[in-house]
């Protein structure tokens, strides 16, 4: 097995912390520690968990996925579908307001999804770029103030559970408002308003309305990881996220705090862009199946699950969360002799200097699990097959993330998607067109694209499991990504706290509270 000789940089970084606290917070606040930084609050603009998951505590939705993945009533108190399956009206119960005073009614409701899908906005977010391609989003409007009605081009039993990620925010507040303002100054349609947010340091939330716990929440942006569990293990903060591999011990023998380990449904896999603005032999060879497909045995995700993650894993066969992928498909094993040999047969043998290509794989650092080291070790694997990689990390917000919602990032690179546990078709969605927002790797294949209308044509769970399943292997087979792994989840979580990580990575504070002593 090999030793990375990166493997554990952080181990060591936490000793001699003492463990007592020293500043604990507030009774009446909460303390959460992220990885990264965020880079907006619009709306309809969100595209990352983190922003998304103070968005939850900020903007209120029509429903809600509870943790066993059921749509339960949030906003709405119910909904009827039209018997075409493509109508979904939905009843807004009088007396709800937006923080500046606003009415929330329906029409507030329908201005939400319509100005998401506005082409003038050119938003690029989770609402525009995933969810109306994802049911073909046509329009919203509202015949009353109690009832809106969403309509959609595709008849799905995944509309419901789709239509829970769109923040609902007042149409009066935000139509004053430019795209700049709403970016960064949020009027709340949920519990907790924006009292302050300083760029790559702090978000700061008061509730103003129920539910929850806590008069604030306090976020604060800590990229080392090292030092987001010396600041947990000091009493600064209450929950940490991302918690490093090396550093679980340390918090659960710490006996003030704990770790909440999760098997979470986050896809992790390095990307094939195949747009051809990338250029160079290394940009014109992943656009080959054949080349995408031996680079797959080049690299050792269990060894990289093993040393870098602290947790064994299966490689992932689809973009597919466990059990809802193809039964039938198996792991790529790790063997470079065979990716070598595949390499030689698509026309790319090493040359005197022992290099097949040269190619760039590009990450965003400190966002997910160990990132940096997981994506030097990708490249480490490439380049002893002969596929020179250079590895190139830059900040999450301000750099990686615009690359990436203008599908800029690549020719090869790493990121995480969301996923569910509810639907095999919520997964796939990621490609539900070819110009879906979280395509980013361009990927065009017909075979794939073609299933969907087959999807929507299918009479029965049993034709529509068959064709999700040819769908799958065309993925595997030939698909856009280098396969890696689902994402366990680490979150450091201080005695004072009574809460429990879910396994989809939504951070959801309103039942958070002191723990009894």
């Amino acid at each position: 097995m090999r030793q990375f000789k990166y493997a554990l940089v952080f181990a060591g970084a936490v000793m001699g912390v003492p463990h007592a606290v020293l500043a604990t917070p507030a009774a009446d606040t909460i303390v959460v520690g992220l990885s990264a930084d965020i880079d907006t609050l619009d709306p309809a603009e969100i595209s990352s968990r983190d922003a998304s998951n103070i968005a939850e505590h900020i903007f209120t939705t029509l429903s809600s996925i509870s943790v066993d993945g059921k749509v339960t009533p949030r906003l709405s108190d119910s909904y009827t579908v039209s018997d075409d399956g493509k109508s979904y009206t939905y009843h807004i119960p009088p007396g709800h307001t937006c923080s500046d005073g606003e009415a929330l009614t329906a029409e507030d409701v329908a201005y939400s999804f319509n100005r998401a899908a506005d082409p003038a906005n050119n938003f690029t977010g989770n609402t525009p770029g995933f969810i109306f391609t994802s049911i073909d989003f046509k329009g919203a409007t509202a015949p009353d103030p109690e009832h809106v009605v969403i309509n959609v081009g595709i008849k799905s039993s995944m509309t419901p559970g789709f239509l829970t990620e769109v923040f609902i925010h007042c149409k009066d507040s935000y139509e004053k408002m430019s795209l700049e303002d709403a970016s960064t100054k949020p009027v709340a349609s949920g519990p907790y308003k924006l009292v302050s947010w300083t760029p790559g340091s702090e978000i700061v939330l008061q509730k103003w309305q129920d539910p929850g716990n806590f008069k604030t929440i306090d976020y604060r942006i800590i990229p080392e990881a090292s030092t987001r569990t010396a600041e947990l293990l000091t009493g600064n903060v209450d929950i940490i996220t991302n918690v490093s591999p090396d550093q679980l011990d340390a918090i659960d023998n710490s006996g003030v705090a704990r770790v909440e380990k999760v098997q979470g449904t986050r896809r992790m896999y390095v990307g094939f862009n195949q747009s051809t603005s990338f250029t160079g032999k290394g940009a014109e060879a992943i656009r080959k199946a054949d080349v995408r497909r031996a680079l797959q045995y080049a690299v050792d995700v269990p060894t990289i699950c093993k040393q870098l993650l602290n947790f064994d894993c299966e490689r992932a066969t689809s973009l597919v969360n466990p059990p809802q992928g193809n039964p039938d498909l198996k792991p790529y094993p790790y063997d470079p002799e065979m990716a070598g040999k595949l390499l030689d047969a698509a026309g790319y043998p090493k040359d005197a200097n022992g290099v097949r290509f040269e190619i760039t794989l590009q990450a965003g650092r400190g966002r997910y699990l160990n990132d940096a080291n997981v994506v030097l070790a990708v490249g480490q694997y490439l380049t002893d097959i002969g596929v020179k990689t250079n590895v190139e990390l830059m900040d999450w917000a301000s750099v990686y993330v615009p690359l990436i919602r203008k599908h800029e990032a690549g020719p090869m690179f790493f990121l995480g998607s969301g996923g569910g546990l509810w639907s095999a078709l919520y997964d796939m969605s990621d490609l539900a067109t070819v110009d879906s927002g979280p395509n980013y790797t361009n990927w065009d294949d017909p075979r794939w694209f073609d299933g969907w209308k087959q999807i929507e044509a299918a009479k029965t769970p049993e034709e529509e499991r068959a064709v999700i399943n040819e769908m799958l292997k065309v993925f595997h087979d030939d698909g856009p990504w280098l396969l890696m792994y689902f994402q366990p989840d680490f979150y450091g979580v201080s005695n004072r706290i009574d809460w429990q990580a879910r396994r989809d990575e939504v951070v959801e504070l309103f039942d958070a509270k002191l723990a009894s002593k």
